[in-house]
């Protein structure tokens, strides 16, 4: 189905125009004769925000769905299809309802597949940047069990947990974020307005300065001379820090690296557990075979390093290797996580124990993030405090020694 914008006279002469929904030119002429508008123009309505940039559809609402929109969309398929709802009559509510540009589009082209005889799973699969692999397969687990609304259910339940964690995870960034922020601010204000004041001064009495000062020194006269050349290789660090990561190897290294950051660090690698048991008890309780669901849930953690360790342990199962072995040699799991797998395979219940550890490791994390002001403000003012003496040091130094030589002289 696609949107045309018509264009016509009623039998009084008036000018008629809007838009309909209609699968082709034709059908929208017909029902134009018979409301008695006779057709002037007829076309698809054209999708105005495509021909902008991408950071210009962003700004206006084109971009790609966010987390909560999908989760929206998820609860609502679930609802209309409990209810007894069609799946195009369903899409096409929610289509209506729907404010993202982008979204609608997709809906409106799953709901053109579907009238061509495509299954829901493949129709979502010909939007990767909405619809995860993980989802999809989802879905196609559903529609082969007839089992589609619980597998909705357990999706956006699935979602909700999803977006629980990356807010937590957000929320432990956002101190430390915060703090590095206000000392960069200050080392710039020292840089270009306090330090010069006192290189004047020290100017005026021709006396051979501490090493200390004359190395903060001349780094405020190079920031305050060329700081075109600062911000250049700042913007040039970040853009090599950038396309480093955008590459597998780069990426690998740094979500790695993410994991051994002190504090934050725990509380990531905690959260990607989390979600990682959360998303294979899902999968796996909802008929997805066992490899298969290693192979989905890998993409759906968002770190390299622990994807590797999940396909590591998919290839550990192909082998013939239990549960338990594969969670040992991944080495991203503690001896209780462990002793919970083990319990859970030898009762049948994997995905229950799983679930556990999924609670277990979000308990932490949340009280990890409340406690995140506690553990980091050590650290921080054991920073702050370095730098702070070691500008003091270099700052008054020259003060002190001028003073003591002009003590002497008395």
């Amino acid at each position: 189905m696609d949107i045309y914008e018509y264009k016509g006279r009623n039998q009084q002469g008036e000018i008629m125009q809007g838009t309909i929904e209609s699968s082709t030119p034709q059908t929208v002429a017909k029902w134009m004769m018979d409301m008695g508008i006779a057709p002037i123009h007829i076309q698809v309505q054209g999708n105005k925000l495509k021909s902008q940039p991408q950071w210009v559809r962003e700004l206006q609402g084109g971009g790609p769905p966010k987390l909560v929109e999908i989760l929206l969309f998820t609860r609502q398929m679930g609802t209309m299809i409990r209810a007894g709802v069609p799946i195009m009559q369903a899409l096409a509510g929610i289509q209506k309802s729907t404010a993202n540009p982008m979204l609608v589009e997709v809906l409106r082209d799953i709901r053109t597949n579907l009238d061509k005889g495509l299954e829901l799973s493949m129709a979502m699969s010909r939007h990767p940047k909405v619809f995860s692999d993980y989802y999809v397969s989802m879905v196609k687990v559903g529609e082969d069990s007839g089992q589609l609304e619980e597998i909705f259910k357990r999706l956006h339940e699935q979602l909700e947990f999803d977006k629980h964690m990356a807010n937590k995870i957000k929320g432990a960034l956002r101190y430390p974020s915060f703090v590095l922020i206000a000392i960069s601010i200050a080392i710039g204000i020292m840089a270009f307005f306090v330090i010069p004041v006192f290189a004047k001064s020290y100017s005026k009495f021709n006396a051979d300065l501490p090493l200390l000062t004359q190395i903060i020194l001349a780094a405020s006269a190079f920031v305050v001379d060329y700081w075109w050349v600062v911000i250049g290789m700042i913007v040039a660090a970040i853009v090599a820090f950038i396309s480093y990561v955008g590459q597998p190897k780069g990426r690998y290294d740094w979500d790695k690296f993410k994991l051994n950051i002190p504090v934050i660090g725990k509380i990531l690698k905690k959260a990607t557990l989390a979600r990682f048991c959360r998303s294979f008890a899902t999968a796996s309780n909802s008929g997805v075979p066992l490899v298969q669901a290693f192979t989905l849930v890998s993409r759906v953690v968002s770190n390299a390093y622990f994807e590797e360790r999940i396909l590591l342990m998919r290839d550990g199962v192909e082998r013939g290797e239990s549960m338990l072995r594969v969670a040992q040699t991944s080495a991203i799991f503690n001896p209780l996580e462990l002793q919970m797998i083990a319990v859970g395979e030898e009762t049948g219940d994997i995905e229950g124990m799983l679930n556990q550890v999924a609670d277990l490791y979000t308990e932490e994390v949340e009280y990890e993030v409340g406690r995140m002001s506690e553990s980091i403000e050590p650290i921080l003012l054991a920073f702050m405090g370095v730098l702070v003496l070691i500008l003091m040091l270099g700052v008054f130094m020259p003060m002190w020694d001028l003073g003591n030589v002009a003590l002497k002289k008395h």
